[in-house]
């Protein structure tokens, strides 16, 4: 029952009865006497009857209260029903359960609730962060959250709750989130501003599909542009029913606000995954324990309790606080008092829906068509509401009844008492029930202001096939697509295949949502929506798209071996395309690994491709070559190198993971850098988020082969932070291959097992071979000769592509220092066949600093190496054959020689941060009779990764606003970045961070 909000009134009017600042207050006490368990429960009735009708008379006397209040005292246990609504400051009723305001502390962990108070007293200190607070139904989030926002001064807060029917929306958190700041959207940069804009379909946008990174960093914009004035906290409550482009932009800033005054937390219920959310911190909200829980239903519970009444309801409660304070409402003082009726033990969640429920039905059919109404339209907009109640002729008295129940609080906006009462109210209802609400919504949302979800209403209300809604359900997966929401694209689309009669047509949209789904990197929900459409009568085309959406998700989901079967499938179906197809089946297959089952298949069915009818394709070209190459013809190396060199080649578009294995297993690493830089530009112009970290981390891998580790850092560190928001699985190689070469047992050595542990179970030959290779490379480095044997020899085993260029020098080295001449000789051989079909500086100075391991004169050799490995620019290379040479020339007696260089060895290890290597060299160079400083960071090497990336950036020039751009950061967080960055340095401006960096470089 909800207590009028003004004066009252008796006896036509003669008296009156004003409220006071303390009117509540004394309500609430009297109240709370009606508890006394020492008073009969007739006298306890009468007592909070009389104490209601002296502070609240209504017009039509005081018997309307009368059963209210007998309700309250025999059945609710508390005073929730009549409880008052205004709350004294800083006190929170547990969830709107009935607990009393000032027991609530009592009940919440306080180490949750002291990390959420340090959490937003930094923000407002200007140190952000972000929590995911984690628990079941019930469990006191949204109390927690509640309890430490409640009464915050000096604080801006916006809060949203998740809606299961939102999360087809793209942006509709962030829209709801973000209304307050929605005047502040003009202040932007002109990018970022269309960017929001355009996703929240605001007037002012402009121009096309935005990235998740441009609206992201818009959002991070906005935020940080309100937190100058006001520190902002943003709670996102039943984070569970994010739509996807909310989650994904949401956390984006959430892992970016450490210089803000801006605080996240998110409420997320247990057993959903929210892989956006993945490594933030986490608060776990534990169940009570025994001598709480008791302590919690001793508190609701006013009347005599049969003591296995008692102990049962906290066996049903299981610790769950909205459980033990629900369970005793609905039973009533008869169950109560006499142990009788208990149900059968279901979950706590399951249990509290079902007293819903049971309250729902007790309501009157205007108020729970009410009730429904408010369930079915997730946004709690009043004129809505109440629009679509006249409509289905919900009488006036409908509003009042249903605020009475203590479900739901109408007002400024409805808002259920939990979760789980919208849940109970929508699911009670009969199908029928819920297609006449979603046609009422439907017919009063306005369709030129939110044509979507009147489109949304529309179809939730049809019980058959109704082709104009499935056409207007596609103009919304239209307008979803413009504003980058793919996951929402595909749910318009979904939706207008199950609302199309006609099977053909049915199955083609079908189709067609698979393949949005499919960009949205809902792989499991595209699967089904191929496995919809094949139930369908498709065509041979139809086929074959779905084989390939088959084969993608595979691939991209991390079942290369099983993509393999489904390209092929898509080969067989599609003649005419059948060898581009078998050129993808292919690369899954070696990425998968040489030796699998898998590569084996798609290299049989390569070989038994027909020619092409007509003109031979670039692809054509390609996998003929590709096919060559893996049976041994070394012919066609060249004809490889001259593909590949074209990185313009649209071949290559989606074909990275093989450019860049035969890049490197072809001695190139210029190409491999030309390759990668190619795929990042063109990824960061057309928006193309999953390729641009593949990108970058392929840039690094040619950095540290380069001997480039303070870049290789950079991209690694870049590459890191955009795939932490699209959800890109990390590529190892060149994190693996930088720890090789900066030798330092701590850091490579774990991460070794770490990534060959993932490699095995990610069923990833290639990878293993890779991780097997660095270890090679890393025990040669700091003179572990028979490690690196061991590891050589796995790495070389089934031929991986990479590993004649990766794995095969370290074989020969090891195999040499470790007095194993013919492993030695027989893998030289092997290398020397390839290193003379590649042609390049790189595998030619290789070539001649193994040979000269192996040669009893090597003088000529030893020069050539490193003329060669000089002129590729390879200067860990450079210096391994000035170390094989120094080390040559002292044991010939030639120590003046030696010396030279030796210590250019050293001096090139140590500008690189090859540790390992730089020891090596000091040890040789000190028995040729010269002392050499170990070698040590500089001051460079002392940033992070970050930090360095944001330091070239602004050394070229740019600003902070153009750096956080191109970072997705905030311009405030790049300035304390570089705060950090002149301290290490010791420079004070961005001319003398140049002048350094100049220098390193």
């Amino acid at each position: 029952m909800r207590l009028p909000q003004g004066d009252a009134f008796a006896k036509g009017g003669r008296e009156r009865y004003g409220l006071t600042p303390r009117t509540w207050q004394d309500l609430a006490a009297c109240l709370r006497q009606s508890a006394d368990p020492s008073v009969p429960l007739p006298a306890r009735a009468a007592r909070a009857y009389l104490d209601l009708a002296f502070f609240h008379p209504y017009p039509d006397s005081n018997a309307r209260p009368a059963p209210l209040v007998l309700a309250h005292v025999l059945e609710a246990g508390t005073w929730a029903v009549v409880r008052a609504e205004r709350k004294s400051q800083g006190q929170v009723a547990w969830h709107d359960s009935g607990v009393a305001s000032a027991t609530v502390s009592e009940y919440i962990p306080p180490a949750a609730r002291a990390v959420l108070v340090d959490l937003l007293a930094g923000a407002r200190a200007g140190r952000g962060g972000a929590a995911v607070v984690r628990g079941e139904a019930g469990i006191g989030k949204t109390t927690l959250l509640r309890h430490v926002t409640d009464g915050l001064s000096g604080v801006r807060l916006l809060w949203v709750n998740g809606a299961e029917f939102e999360a087809d929306f793209a942006y509709a958190a962030v829209h709801q989130l973000t209304r307050p700041l929605h005047e502040r959207i003009g202040r932007l940069p002109a990018a970022q501003r269309n960017a929001l804009a355009v996703a929240l379909e605001l007037e002012l946008g402009e121009g096309g599909t935005p990235s998740r990174f441009a609206v992201g960093l818009a959002l991070l914009g906005l935020l940080s542009d309100a937190a100058r004035e006001q520190s902002v906290v943003c709670v996102v409550d039943d984070a569970q029913w994010l739509d996807r482009a909310s989650a994904q932009a949401l956390a984006f800033v959430a892992r970016r606000v450490a210089d803000e005054s801006v605080a996240f937390v998110f409420g997320v219920r247990d057993a959903h995954v929210i892989a956006e959310l993945e490594g933030l911190p986490v608060l776990t909200l534990p169940r009570l324990s025994d001598q709480v829980a008791r302590r919690l239903l001793a508190s609701s519970l006013l009347g005599p309790v049969d003591d296995q009444v008692r102990e049962r309801i906290l066996a049903e409660a299981r610790g769950n606080p909205l459980a033990l304070l629900e369970l005793p409402r609905r039973l009533g003082p008869a169950v109560l008092a006499g142990g009788f009726g208990l149900p059968t033990p279901v979950s706590p969640a399951s249990r509290i829906e079902q007293g819903y429920q049971q309250q729902v039905s007790r309501l009157s059919e205007d108020a729970r068509v009410l009730l429904l109404v408010a369930a079915a339209e997730p946004l709690g907009d009043p004129g809505l509401l109440w629009r679509a109640a006249d409509l289905l002729g919900v009488g006036p008295q409908a509003g009042p009844e249903a605020e009475a129940s203590e479900l739901i609080e109408l007002g400024g906006q409805s808002r259920f008492r939990h979760p789980l009462v919208r849940s109970a109210v929508y699911t009670a209802a009969s199908p029928a029930e819920r297609r006449r609400v979603h046609g009422a919504l439907a017919q009063v949302t306005d369709p030129l202001t939110a044509p979507d979800r009147r489109s949304w209403h529309r179809a939730q209300s049809l019980s058959r096939p109704d082709e104009e809604v499935a056409a207007d359900l596609l103009r919304c997966a239209e307008r979803a697509r413009r504003r980058g929401g793919a996951a929402a694209e595909a749910a318009f689309l979904e939706q207008a295949a199950g609302l199309t009669a006609e099977p053909r047509l049915r199955a083609e949209r079908s189709l067609a949502a698979a393949r949005a789904a499919m960009e949205a990197g809902s792989f499991e929900s595209a699967l089904t929506l191929v496995e919809a459409a094949e139930g369908g009568p498709i065509d041979a085309a139809g086929r074959v798209q779905a084989e390939l959406l088959r084969g993608r998700a595979a691939f991209f989901g991390d079942g290369a071996a099983d993509a393999v079967g489904h390209l092929m499938a898509a080969a067989d179906l599609d003649p005419g395309r059948a060898r581009t197809h078998l050129l993808d089946a292919l690369q899954a297959g070696l990425v998968v690994g040489r030796s699998s089952p898998a590569a084996r298949d798609a290299l049989a069915a390569a070989r038994r491709a027909p020619a092409p009818a007509g003109e031979r394709s670039t692809a054509d070209e390609l996998l003929d070559a590709l096919v060559g190459y893996l049976d041994g013809d070394l012919a066609v190396v060249p004809v490889l190198l001259g593909m590949l060199s074209d990185v313009a080649d649209p071949l290559w578009a989606g074909r990275l993971s093989l450019a860049a294995l035969l890049a490197v297993e072809l001695w190139d690493v210029a190409l491999e850098d030309r390759l990668a830089g190619r795929a990042v530009d063109s990824a960061r112009a057309g928006g193309t988020l999953m390729v641009l970290p593949v990108g970058l981390w392929m840039q690094a891998m040619a950095a540290a082969q380069r001997g480039d580790l303070l870049d290789a850092a950079a991209l690694n560190s870049e590459a890191d932070g955009i795939a932490e928001v699209t959800g890109v699985p990390p590529h190892w190689y060149g994190r693996l291959f930088a720890a090789a070469v900066r030798g330092v047992d701590a850091e490579a050595r774990p991460l070794f097992d770490r990534v060959l542990a993932e490699s095995h179970a990610r069923r990833k030959g290639m990878l293993t071979a890779t991780v097997h290779a660095a270890a090679a490379l890393h025990a040669n480095g700091v003179a572990d000769h028979r490690a690196a044997l061991a590891s050589a020899r796995l790495a070389v085993a089934d031929g991986d592509l990479g590993t004649s260029s990766l794995a095969l020098p370290e074989l020969v080295e090891a195999a040499v220092r470790c007095g194993e001449q013919d492993t030695a000789q027989e893998a030289f051989a092997r290398l020397s066949r390839h290193a003379s079909a590649a042609g390049t500086d790189w595998a030619l100075g290789v070539r001649a600093a193994l040979a000269a391991l192996l040669s009893d004169d090597p003088a000529e050799l030893h020069a050539e190496a490193v003329a060669r490995l000089d002129a590729a620019g390879l200067r860990v290379w450079r210096g391994r054959a000035l170390l094989h040479q120094g080390a040559w020339l002292r044991r010939d007696g030639r120590r003046g020689q030696a010396r030279e260089a030796l210590r250019t060895a050293h001096e090139l290890f140590t500008a690189t941060g090859a540790e390992g290597f730089a020891e090596r060299a000091r040890v040789e160079l000190a028995a040729a009779g010269e002392q050499a400083r170990p070698a040590g960071l500089g001051a460079v090497e002392l940033l992070t990764g970050q930090e360095l990336n944001i330091a070239r950036l602004v050394a070229t020039g740019a600003t902070s606003r153009e750096v956080a751009d191109r970072l997705f950061l905030s311009p405030r967080t790049i300035d304390a970045h570089l705060r950090s960055v002149f301290r290490k340095l010791d420079v004070t401006s961005r001319r003398q961070l140049a002048d350094v960096l100049g220098r390193d470089a």
